[in-house]
């Protein structure tokens, strides 16, 4: 497997959202970070966009950053009218970069797709790699058939899967946490972890995302593309080593294993909020927000309980949630101790089960212990441990093309782990397309629906 640099850089759909508002920003960090390096950069759109125009768009994106970096990369970078389903188009695109290629799909899906299948009937550069954005299909098949087109056009260990959660440094330091560290490793399995909650809330609502979200909702959205991958992470037995292979190969396996806690994926809950206020701010209800179809039944909050059936984990539920417009969000990992067999008599409590808990944003930890009271020794009370880990000095998008240009897919998805993440949630969205169960409502800004507390 090769593992040479990429000396261009080409973001299909360079006039869009996610190129200004989360790539060349996420570029930006690293050029500017000691890992940064000279890069070409080539913009690909359908729109027409002068230098000056594309110039611009460059320089608001590298704003923070030194100015020399930002005009050599302005001075450098191209930007190409392409329709990028269009073969002589890509032709072009082909022949105005240099060296080794990375082309970014910075595309809705669909469009992906068909340019893919563009791709597929015209001669690509040697070592060329595609970086695709999820979602990774609307569902398994889709997903397979997906993963069989792009193997017609590179192989695998050139496919970049694009997971900019996985560029979390916190997530990142969650294998150092577990590898590096006697406590923890052995202490995490079923023997004594009595549940398990991975938990994404966020205040943001839908901010404009109506294209893309009311078809997804947040169980494909978050828990689906992200959430699983973090279980797998948190789950998953010690690799030989942390090269892309060894750590896909040990996740691969995990997911492998994991399945929805019920066959019928009724153990799962959906909500969506009403209008409420989050600060300062008044949201309306997902329902009025522009671009929603009221109709879809589109949930903004998602919660589902997993199983993962091997050796370490076996009997211990997962609870993975996700929600939008949430009060007070939760962004973290917590394994919930089980009681110790015998506590002897005399001792009491203490009033709650003892737990580690990973934050992911922040990036944090913390661990109870449980310890004789201040008042009364007798009286059990659980002290708390905090840590924080270091930042990166990257973005989570610099880390993602950090790892992208250097030629390493250690954070790319790999093709069998995107399928088994469809996987293991079909039951759930069979059952809510069946309206097995119930789309409860909250208001913005508050925990979720009352009955879920």
């Amino acid at each position: 497997m090769t593992t040479s640099r990429i000396d261009t850089l080409v973001i299909l759909g360079a006039g869009g959202d996610l190129a200004s508002r989360l790539l060349l920003p996420g570029l930006a960090s690293l050029l500017a970070s000691s890992r940064g390096s000279n890069i070409q950069l080539i913009g690909v759109d359908r729109d027409p966009l002068t230098a000056a125009a594309w110039g611009r768009r460059i320089g608001t994106a590298f704003a923070g950053v030194e100015s020399q970096l930002s005009d050599r990369v302005r001075d450098s970078s191209l930007y190409l009218q392409a329709d990028v389903t269009d073969a002589e188009a890509l032709a072009r695109v082909f022949a105005a970069a240099k060296g080794r290629i990375a082309l970014y799909f910075a595309l809705p899906p669909a469009v992906t797709v068909l340019a893919c299948r563009t791709l597929a009937t015209m001669p690509i550069p040697d070592g060329t790699v595609l970086a695709v954005e999820k979602p990774f299909g609307t569902d398994f098949e889709s997903a397979r058939a997906l993963n069989r087109l792009l193997q017609t056009l590179v192989p695998e260990e050139q496919v970049f899967r694009v997971d900019h959660f996985l560029g979390k440094s916190t997530v990142i330091n969650l294998l150092g946490l577990r590898f590096a560290n006697r406590i923890f490793e052995p202490l995490l399995s079923a023997q004594n972890v009595a549940h398990v909650e991975i938990n994404f809330e966020e205040e943001l609502a839908l901010e404009g995302r109506a294209g893309y979200y009311d078809r997804a909702g947040a169980l494909v959205d978050m828990i689906q593309s992200h959430l699983l991958l973090v279980l797998a992470l948190a789950t998953m037995e010690p690799p030989a080593t942390v090269a892309s292979e060894d750590l896909r190969g040990s996740m691969a396996q995990v997911l492998r294993a994991t399945r929805a806690w019920k066959k019928d994926g009724t153990e799962s809950r959906r909500a969506r909020y009403t209008a409420g206020k989050i600060g300062r701010r008044k949201l309306p209800a997902y329902t009025n927000e522009a671009g929603v179809d009221r109709v879809r039944g589109t949930e903004t909050l998602a919660e589902m309980t997993v199983a993962v059936d091997n050796w370490r984990w076996a009997g211990v539920p997962f609870v993975l949630r996700s929600g939008k417009a949430i009060g007070e969000p939760r962004q973290e990992i917590v394994f919930t101790f089980r009681d110790v067999p015998h506590l002897p008599t005399g001792f009491h409590g203490p009033s709650r089960q003892a737990q580690l808990r990973i934050g992911l944003q922040p990036a944090t930890m913390s661990l109870d212990l449980v310890t004789n009271g201040r008042d009364d020794p007798f009286d059990l009370e659980c002290d708390t441990l905090d840590a924080e880990f270091g930042p990166s000095e990257l973005s989570a998008y610099g880390e993602v093309l950090a790892e992208l240009l250097d030629g390493d897919p250690t954070l790319s998805v790999r093709g069998d782990i995107a399928e088994e993440c469809w996987r293991i949630v079909e039951p759930v969205l069979a059952a809510w397309r069946a309206d097995r169960v119930p789309l409860d409502a909250y208001p913005a800004g508050s925990r979720g629906p009352r009955s879920w507390h």
